[in-house]
């Protein structure tokens, strides 16, 4: 079941504003892209597409080509409208010295800044892939690909809705409905795959859904190349698995929904990281976890939901994070970014999430109250206590956590969740709890709360910038902690010796 909530949104991303549903949401028009890309997108010199360039409207395939064509060079901007259906029978090659185009397939090979966006009653590619090839800068947006296959009649873009690779760089696709309609044995592949050195991509607000295979970084285990990959508020729906799969590189998947993923998840495996912040999963199995192979990859996990998600047992070729997923690495991200609580991204997404819903987004400030349902690696809700100790604000509420591990039935999120009466402990006698953000905080006090009857039971700690490795404050005991003030992303309070296993109700932040 999901959860009761109550949305609250602050200063919206762009320039207009709607209340739809009574959720409070910012909105763009599809020919001013005001927002402007996110996640990794941002990295490497930005993704702006055609910005700045001639705008042009095309009502098929062989008019994207033309447009591509007619440019001065394969850099010049431009802004492609697309309107109406694009299909086999519109779609031709096109030469020019500024294009390598071909038919059956919308090929973007060999360019940059250009931007493709869906306007007017909307752009269907119907059976027709986006293939990105030896490219940079180039946005997608407002579109919706579907049934492209790979075998039988008629065949496109290798079966992939979108595919990049070979030295692909800087592409974000935003507000997409991506989808197949069965898998490998109906002649699809899949819907998002990236391969042969791409790296800062962005997939945000898009629909993936009745497909074998969402999409991969990496088409082998020697495809290693790829990197920095950014997934958030997209749904996940009726998906056999891939979502993403993660061969090396780093990826960071936030604020998704996924439910109906029929055989696997997020698969991280061949040294492949990914930090996952504040998706909902639901009527899953195995979301997380490395699979078909031993060569581990690694994730860092806060604020999901698991809403009935079923985990198999670790084995040969096997290793699911569940069924109480915890953190195996440390991801830093880069970028600056907002999180909505895991209990509201069904709604959210349900509103803004795939082409034609007017480019809606969320200011990410919403909040979820009363969490019913499934387990989760952080609670979502209001605090029920106090947190204005020693002075202010207590930054952990809304922040994420994690740890160096975690005794059975205690959780890093119970540190941050305003409750005394669940609490933390390490797996012995020591160990790391930490508290962290999207974006640096200052933070210059800290309140370790121990859990009533384990008050004591801390001797020894150090208080250390999780960015730096910078130690901020040693001593014993526990309670309010100062040092000079600090920007960071991440604060660990490190035990280093204890009389017990220590429990911590409470890991308050104070600015």
């Amino acid at each position: 079941m999901r959860r009761s909530i109550a949305l609250k949104f602050g200063t919206a991303l762009a320039t207009a504003a709607a209340v739809v549903a009574g959720v409070a949401l910012s909105m763009t028009h599809a020919s001013a892209q005001t927002s402007g890309a996110t996640g990794y997108a941002t990295q490497n010199g930005g993704t702006t597409g055609g910005a700045g360039g001639q705008t042009v409207r095309a009502t098929s395939g062989t008019e994207i080509h033309q447009a591509l064509c007619n440019r001065a060079s394969t850099s010049t901007p431009v802004i492609i409208e697309v309107s109406g259906t694009i299909n086999h029978g519109n779609t031709d090659k096109v030469s020019g010295d500024s294009c390598d185009t071909a038919d059956d397939v919308i090929e973007l090979k060999r360019i940059s800044n250009v931007t493709i966006v869906g306007v007017g009653g909307g752009a269907v590619f119907d059976q027709i892939g986006i293939h990105i090839r030896e490219s940079s800068n180039i946005i997608i947006q407002n579109v919706n690909v579907r049934n492209v296959k790979k075998s039988g009649s008629p065949t496109s873009n290798g079966g992939d809705a979108i595919g990049m690779e070979a030295d692909v760089r800087n592409v974000w696709v935003d507000h997409v409905t991506l989808e197949a309609s069965g898998g490998e044995s109906e002649g699809y592949d899949a819907l998002f795959d990236l391969k042969n050195n791409t790296r800062y991509v962005t997939l945000s607000y898009s629909i993936l859904r009745n497909s074998g295979r969402g999409g991969l970084v990496g088409s082998s285990d020697g495809d290693s190349g790829n990197s920095f990959i950014t997934y958030h508020h997209n749904l996940y729906q009726n998906i056999d698995s891939r979502t993403p799969l993660l061969r090396a590189g780093t990826a960071h998947t936030y604020n998704n929904h996924f439910t109906g993923i029929n055989k696997s998840g997020i698969n991280s495996r061949f040294g492949a990281s990914v930090q996952v912040d504040n998706n909902y999963f639901e009527d899953s199995k195995d979301v997380l976890g490395t699979f078909y192979t031993d060569d581990m990859g690694y994730w860092e996990v806060s604020g999901n939901i698991y809403d009935n998600v079923t985990w198999s047992s670790d084995g040969s070729d096997n290793h699911p994070a569940g069924p109480n997923p915890q953190s195996t690495t440390s991801v830093s991200i880069p970028y600056g970014y907002d999180l909505d609580d895991a209990g509201c991204v069904p709604e959210v997404l349900q509103e803004t999430a795939g082409a034609d819903k007017g480019l809606l987004v969320s200011d990410g400030n919403c909040s979820a109250e009363q969490p019913t349902g499934g387990p989760s690696d952080g609670p979502s809700d209001e605090p029920t206590g106090d947190p204005t100790e020693p002075g202010g604000s207590n930054l952990s509420i809304g922040a994420g956590s994690d740890g160096s591990s975690k005794a059975g039935g205690t959780s890093y999120g119970n540190v941050r969740d305003g409750d005394m009466s669940t609490y933390w402990s390490p797996s012995g006698p020591t160990g790391r709890i930490s508290i962290k953000w999207g974006s640096d905080v200052t933070v210059s006090a800290i309140n370790i709360r121990e859990a009533s009857g384990a008050e004591g039971d801390i001797d020894s700690w150090q208080v250390v910038n999780h960015d730096t490795g910078a130690v901020l404050a040693s001593g014993s005991g526990a309670g309010v902690i100062s040092f000079s003030p600090t920007a960071l992303r991440k604060i660990d309070f490190v035990i280093t010796s204890s009389s017990g296993t220590p429990r911590v109700a409470e890991f308050e932040t104070y600015a």
